[in-house]
């Protein structure tokens, strides 16, 4: 075999960064370590994986179509190894999850699947559903928890949960006093919205299509406590996972608005690569997602 597996890993970790030194420092190598192993790699095979602009590698079109078989490879190399030193235990999960998911569901399964496996770590990172979707085609997460969806042909996307999305506004907002919501009411109103490139604001914006360019979009946040605190406040209505507002409707803060005549329901996925390896770990978080009674916390 003319490549090693820790010339993949330099390969991958320049194409990360960017730049030898900080992929150098990622591996735990020196500068001149990490030099010589991406050198050895390009001149095997007499080939160019990046090119150079300035300091700055720039991965080049032969090194993106080598870059998934690549991640790939070491995702089994990885696995294997984990499963001879540890006879097939579950271990480390990079998960990305979009906001209303990572906010308010993914804490209480990381709880789950760590309580089953104390000794291994789980990572989150929360954005939204492009920049999930994103990091997920770039091998840079393991498994993505998304609200969205994407037509992307590299990922698989399994139906996992069904929710609901809700209009609402503050107990002083004169919609508060309707029984029922009209389309005028709504093209009438001043909305706070989440923003474009998130799964909620892609399911709102399918609900309510054909007359949505009529509305006014006062303001567009990314988090979903922000635009809560701007509705309490009264600067307008808008629409979120009744996940996140269950407590505001509770206790009375903010007043959910009949909709009826719009479909505001949507579909919550589990994606992952169709290349990724799928190492115990995975499949036992798929597992438990799909199949929560059979994990206890």
């Amino acid at each position: 075999m003319k490549y090693s597996l820790r010339q993949l890993e330099v390969f991958l970790a320049i194409a990360h960064h960017d730049n030898i030194t900080k992929a150098a420092n990622s591996l735990s190598m020196s500068q001149s370590a990490a030099s010589s192993a991406l050198k050895d790699l390009e001149d095997q095979f007499d080939i160019q994986l990046f090119d150079r602009v300035g300091k700055r590698l720039q991965i080049n079109e032969l090194g993106r179509l080598m870059r998934p078989r690549a991640e790939a490879l070491l995702d089994q190399a990885r696995g294997l190894e984990s499963e001879l030193m540890q006879h097939q235990t579950p271990g480390q999960l990079k998960l990305g999850a979009t906001l209303t998911i990572g906010n308010y569901l993914a804490v209480e399964l990381m709880a789950a699947y760590m309580a089953e496996h104390p000794s291994q770590r789980v990572t989150l990172e929360v954005a939204n559903t492009s920049a999930i979707i994103e990091k997920l085609t770039n091998y840079e997460l393991d498994i993505g928890l998304i609200e969205g969806e994407a037509n992307n042909s590299n990922l698989e996307f399994i139906p996992w949960l069904e929710d609901e999305l809700v209009v609402f506004c503050s107990p002083s907002h004169p919609l508060a006093m309707k029984s029922v919501i009209s389309d005028q009411d709504l093209q009438e109103a001043s909305w706070i919205l989440r923003e474009q490139g998130s799964g909620t604001r892609q399911a709102f914006d399918w609900a309510m299509r054909g007359f949505l360019p009529r509305f006014t979009i006062l303001l567009e946040l990314q988090h979903t406590e922000a635009i809560k605190r701007s509705v309490k406040a009264g600067l307008g209505i808008s629409c979120l996972s009744r996940i996140a507002l269950e407590e505001s409707f509770a206790n009375g803060s903010l007043v959910e608005l009949n909709v009826a005549h719009r479909n505001l329901h949507r579909q919550f996925y589990l994606v992952i690569h169709k290349q990724k390896y799928r190492s115990a770990g995975i499949e036992r978080w798929l597992a438990m997602c799909t199949n929560p009674d059979q994990f206890q916390v």
